[in-house]
């Protein structure tokens, strides 16, 4: 996609750039360092000269003056998002009253910050410190709008971390809950729930979220970014509430930013990632953003891409791409794991050694590099010491995905299926849109012989993901094991649908279940399709003698049958060293006999050239 405008102009530089305060300020720390890491990859020059052209532009117009259809709240100047703080419900209805509202609103809003100045200091270092108690006291009773966040933000992480000591205190007992319960989230939402603040907003988004009032989130989500675009953490709560694809098409006409904005297109890319779903369209949007006019140089965006790639299964590129990362961010350990479960999947040893005891070193208690320490282990067949590297993550980081997700594959290995399904299990406990816990749990019911639990998960797994070739395959063993042939059979059409066109396997199977079914001639047009596939791939006789003496004796069998088609196939067996040599010189003396029985064969076009 193309723009007639640059996609990062003046007045986003300079958004941009004060986000990072902003962020800062509230002790939001992981939207701070994105709106850093993003600010810092512009191109020096270009982006000394895009905000010399902001502070220009700014001095001599109006703050208010928006140039987006609704009303954006988002200025470089000390404080755009506590600005809206005492003002309306932003909505396109109040756009005409913003203007001669918006500076006295501002006004008020600056004088209470000054007030509370000293107050806003303390909070600020007492949240760096984590002493989120302290927060609480320190900001009480000030009336800011600022202050209320970091107020109300501050007793949510008070109560997270009660909740988190109370529920490991229940570690491995029967009354431990599948999540940790925070009891005060009912309590915070009254306490936002008439807010029109940007950034209470956000807050009021979380609880309904957390409270499983996603819709509600959402709207709360919208109002949010209407106000304040670039807080980033708003942005990743949204990803979270998206169910699919579907869910995404019909929610980005409702986002008060312009589809080549850039922070839609890293929503949009970002979320398809989570959803293991993206396409070309998310790479083409990752160059647009990584282009000359944008963020050139920034790690964040090509991670991205390395993520879509490694989803969309181009693993060499993938690899290429996380090499150029870490050559201009060797530290960087964001999605490190995304990079090890490359080079496990490629059977790279040396290279994930090396970066295992690389960042082991670095920086052993992320979870990202204990899970890309387990994958070390994994892949030497060491499953014990890397069950122990995935748990580290784990507690760590309760909502790591991965982490519980590989710790289910490594027990599978251990062949402990109880402790997989109870892996797997704690990984859809925390995101129930990850197709490869439900397929973890598929698996691990499967090796118990459970195969109707397992189609359960298999199912919900293939929901997920649609176009995977695994899941229907899964599928499809499972009912055939319960019996249930035509299903089988069906769900194995389905796989043929995103096979590699060169694949056997498949073909195989649907031709055995022909057979069980009786149907013949269809078992015999698979394994013609077999021998085809394998005599254009010049494979061994041994890959398709099977399907070959199969397809000719049905075809001695039937009523007028493509005998000189069976001639071949059996001559070619025949004369090869696949253990059927046997069975095919039989069959070649019985074809004799039934040659002089029907002299009157029909030749067809495909068959005269043999």
């Amino acid at each position: 996609m193309t723009s007639p405008v640059p996609l990062m102009d003046a007045r986003l530089v300079a958004e941009l750039r004060q986000s990072i305060q902003d962020c800062t300020e509230r002790g939001l720390s992981v939207a701070s360092k994105w709106s850093s890491e993003l600010y810092y990859a512009i191109p020096s020059n270009k982006r000394d000269t895009l905000i010399s052209e902001a502070f220009t532009t700014f001095s001599t117009s109006t703050p208010a003056c928006s140039r987006s259809p609704r009303p954006s709240l988002s200025f470089a100047d000390p404080s755009p998002a506590s600005s809206a703080a005492l003002c309306m419900p932003v909505t396109p209805g109040n756009q005409s009253h913003l203007p001669s509202h918006f500076p006295v609103v501002r006004a008020q809003e600056t004088e209470l910050e000054i007030q509370d100045e000293a107050a806003l200091f303390a909070a600020r270092a007492f949240m760096t410190a984590k002493e989120f108690t302290r927060v609480e006291f320190t900001v009480k009773n000030c009336k800011s709008a600022k202050a209320q966040f970091i107020y109300v933000y501050s007793c949510f992480l008070a109560a997270e971390r009660k909740a988190q000591r109370d529920w490991y205190r229940q570690n491995n007992t029967r009354g431990q809950p599948p999540v940790p319960i925070n009891r005060l989230l009912a309590t915070l939402l009254d306490m936002v729930k008439n807010a029109t603040d940007p950034w209470l907003l956000f807050l009021k988004a979380v609880f309904l979220s957390r409270l499983n009032r996603r819709e509600e989130a959402i709207e709360s989500i919208i109002r949010s970014i209407s106000g304040y675009h670039w807080n980033w953490s708003v942005w990743t709560l949204l990803c979270s509430c998206v169910g699919d694809g579907d869910e995404l098409t019909a929610l980005l006409p409702l986002l008060p930013l312009p589809a080549t904005h850039p922070l839609i297109l890293m929503f949009q890319i970002r979320t398809m990632n989570e959803l293991h779903s993206p396409s070309e369209n998310e790479l083409a949007m990752c160059d647009r953003l990584l282009g000359d006019d944008c963020f050139r140089d920034s790690a964040w965006v090509m991670s991205l891409r390395a993520c879509a790639l490694y989803h969309l299964h181009d693993f060499g590129q993938a690899e290429k791409q996380f090499e150029k990362i870490l050559a201009i961010a060797p530290h960087r350990i964001d999605d490190i794991d995304v990079y090890s479960n490359i080079l496990y999947v490629t059977d790279n040893r040396l290279k994930l050694s090396r970066l295992a005891h690389e960042f082991l070193e670095l920086d052993k208690d992320r979870p990202e590099v204990c899970c890309l320490v387990g994958n070390h282990y994994s892949l030497r067949a060491e499953h014990e010491k890397a069950v122990k590297y995935f748990r580290r993550a784990t507690e760590l980081d309760r909502t790591y995905l991965s982490a519980w997700t590989l710790m289910g594959h490594e027990y599978v290995e251990m062949k402990n299926s109880h402790a997989a399904i109870e892996a797997y299990r704690r990984a859809v406990d925390v995101s129930r849109k990850d197709y490869r816990a439900w397929y973890g749990l598929g698996q691990a019911y499967e090796l118990l012989s459970m195969h109707r639990y397992a189609l359960y998960y298999y199912q919900h797994a293939t929901a997920l993901r649609p176009y995977d070739v695994r899941l229907w395959q899964a599928q499809g063993t499972c009912y055939e094991e319960i019996g249930r042939l035509k299903e089988a059979v069906e769900c194995l059409k389905r796989a043929l649908l995103g096979a590699d066109p060169r694949e056997t396997t498949i073909h195989m199977k649907l031709a055995k279940l022909h057979e069980e079914l009786d149907d013949q001639s269809e078992a015999a047009a698979y394994h013609r399709r077999v021998v085809e596939i394998c005599r254009i791939e010049e494979r061994p006789v041994q890959d398709y003698a099977k399907s070959s003496i199969f397809v000719a004796r049905h075809h001695m069998v039937i009523a007028g049958g493509d005998l000189l088609l069976a001639k071949d196939y059996l001559e070619r067996v025949a004369n090869s060293n696949a253990e059927e040599v046997g069975q095919a010189s039989d069959w070649l003396k019985k074809l004799k006999s039934v040659l002089i029985t029907r002299p009157a064969i029909p030749i067809t076009e495909e068959t005269s050239g043999h």
